[in-house]
């Protein structure tokens, strides 16, 4: 896959390049990063990729002439998405990462910086994601969380595939509780049953443990848990 980020902070995502497992599946070609700085477009002498804002008010907005030149300089692959950076934009969810990382060979990411970004911007943007209901200095953070979640899924950067069936937020339900050695540790024990070798029993109590414990602290990915799977049982 190909990832290109338009970003006024490029430096931000070098540390991806070495990020454990995901460092290793740039090197090993499972994907390519690629920067642009929309300050390389601008058309003046002082690479001006901002101004003040119509109608008056605080801060900075972020010019369209530069960021529409990165883009539009950027090459296109035939499954190609456009994300927005956006607090603004539709909460990221696992299902979202899946489905890039299976439907996409390149995702472009916008990343408004500033005040905020000349509101035709968005016009370049298939899609707007935010990571949360708070507001950062820029969308590098959030571009960062993408690529991560993005490239993990892809075929060759995990190791062992099938566990990332049953990670949290794979099918709703949280994931369910891990041990290992010691057995028993400051008086804290490993749960007898996983200890027992009833592979039946194991696969019963964990598929317990998730829905008690996204009934405790996800009660609303609970709830549509219970509408996806037809279960009304409560308890």
């Amino acid at each position: 896959m190909r990832l290109d980020v338009v970003s006024l902070a490029p430096e931000a995502f070098t540390p991806l390049l070495s990020l454990g497992v995901i460092g290793r599946a740039f090197a090993a070609g499972i994907a390519e990063l690629h920067v642009h700085n929309p300050r390389d477009h601008a058309s003046d002498r002082y690479r001006k990729v901002d101004d003040v804002p119509y109608g008056g008010g605080a801060g900075m907005v972020l010019k369209p002439e530069p960021v529409f030149a990165a883009v539009e300089a950027i090459p296109v692959l035939p499954r190609r998405r456009v994300l927005l950076m956006s607090p603004q934009g539709v909460p990221l969810g696992q299902g979202d990462l899946r489905r890039w990382a299976a439907e996409h060979d390149q995702l472009v990411l916008l990343c408004g910086h500033y005040e905020g970004f000349d509101e035709r911007i968005r016009s370049l943007a298939h899609e707007e994601v935010s990571i949360g209901d708070f507001v950062l200095t820029g969308g590098e953070l959030p571009a960062a969380v993408v690529i991560n979640g993005v490239v993990r899924l892809l075929p060759g950067t995990v190791g062992t595939a099938a566990c990332l069936d049953d990670e949290s937020h794979s099918a709703l339900l949280l994931e369910h509780p891990h041990y290992t050695r010691p057995a028993s540790f400051r008086d804290m024990s490993v749960p007898e049953v996983l200890r027992s070798g009833d592979h039946g029993a194991i696969a019963r109590w964990r598929q317990e443990q998730q829905q008690q414990r996204t009934r405790e602290r996800r009660p609303d990915l609970y709830s549509r848990w219970q509408q996806a799977s037809g279960d009304s049982g409560g308890g």
